[in-house]
């Protein structure tokens, strides 16, 4: 489940937000409230913002084959990189990944 996080260094990559789009299905609703308990905090602590959630995302164009969409944002892939690596965040996704099946892509933003 790690992505390693490399040291930010004068990349361009480093000072540019980037948005990391998740897209999941629920199957165990119980064991995925487990994960939503601490997800905030840990968000929160490596500066993460929560932007969207959506339990119907309507689909404009193509097939969307999950049915929730979670849109957060990061200051750099850095950052978001350090957030999904964490410790806390590793052993907190044990729970999604137990509870649910999901895709989860970073975008860069423009600066």
């Amino acid at each position: 489940m790690k992505c390693i996080a490399k040291s930010p260094g004068h990349d361009i990559l480093s000072v540019m937000p980037v948005y990391l789009i998740a897209q999941l299905t629920i199957h165990d609703r119980a064991g995925y409230s487990e994960y939503e308990v601490g997800f905030m905090d840990i968000l929160s602590k490596y500066e993460g913002k929560l932007l969207s959630v959506d339990e119907s995302p309507e689909v404009i164009e193509g097939t969307w084959d999950h049915t929730r969409t979670v849109l957060l944002e990061f200051a750099s892939v850095f950052a978001a990189k350090r957030w999904y690596d964490s410790a806390e965040y590793q052993k907190l996704g044990q729970h999604r990944l137990a509870a649910s099946s999901a895709n989860f892509v970073l975008i860069k933003g423009q600066q």
